[in-house]
């Protein structure tokens, strides 16, 4: 591999660690469910059960709205872990 190929190769290589480390205002449940290890399915029932602090945007597909998770939000989960479940009597 000629020089040139591996400073693009670097290059690209970087441009992933940034994308990694970018911080954002709100998530979607895939950003979220990735940066926490966890599948898509469970961060969106979190969010359903009351266990993650987060909101429906009017944007989603079709007739469903779509859940966005502030940073803040992340920051709590990574010190607290999980809402408690709150059961209905």
């Amino acid at each position: 591999m000629d020089l040139e190929g591996r400073l693009e190769r670097i290059e690209s290589l970087l441009v992933c660690l940034v994308d990694r480390q970018t911080i954002r205002e709100y998530y979607s449940i895939e950003q979220f469910a990735q940066l926490i290890g966890k599948s898509d399915f469970t961060v969106r029932e979190y969010c359903r059960l009351g266990r993650l602090k987060a909101a429906k945007k009017s944007s989603g597909r079709g007739a469903y709205a779509a859940w966005t998770i502030s940073h803040e939000e992340l920051l709590r989960y990574q010190k607290e872990g999980l809402l408690p479940l709150k059961l209905h009597a």
